[in-house]
């Protein structure tokens, strides 16, 4: 992410909380003076995941399955986006894996301009399941 100006500004403890900042540069705005769509789902990408994967811990597999991004307004100077998931998610997330082994999840992201307003939504959808749960390798995501 080092190469189109998005940074990690803040982990939580409990790694439940990431709080991301891109800044509008030369090399991650389009050719109206904006940012790059691809700049704005980047900032979206890994960080459910992420989040999933620390709070359920190494017994589960958690990958990104897809995505779908809805341009608000036009995203201009310092945009942010906070992406969290509740303790309480987490826990009933894995008591429902251990019962049907897997499952996708869906995750709504607002990116964020400086007056709060939402510049751009993303639906994420992450996949879960047990380690040792039954499944096909060339169907893992099915």
């Amino acid at each position: 992410m080092l190469g189109t100006g998005i940074s990690l500004k803040h982990i939580s403890e409990d790694y439940l909380r990431f709080d991301v900042e891109m800044k509008l540069r030369w090399y991650n705005k389009n050719l109206v003076g904006i940012h790059y769509g691809g700049s704005l789902y980047s900032m979206c990408d890994p960080w459910y995941m992420f989040i999933l994967t620390a709070g359920l811990g190494r017994d589960y597999i958690v990958l990104d399955k897809s995505a779908a991004i809805r341009y608000k307004k036009p995203g201009k100077g310092t945009l942010n986006c906070v992406f969290q998931i509740a303790s309480e998610r987490v826990k009933e997330i894995k008591e429902e894996i251990d019962k049907v082994g897997k499952k996708d999840y869906s995750f709504l992201c607002e990116v964020k301009n400086a007056e709060g307003e939402v510049v751009t939504e993303v639906d994420k959808v992450v996949y879960v399941r047990k380690k040792d749960f039954n499944w096909d390798s060339d169907n893992i995501l099915q």
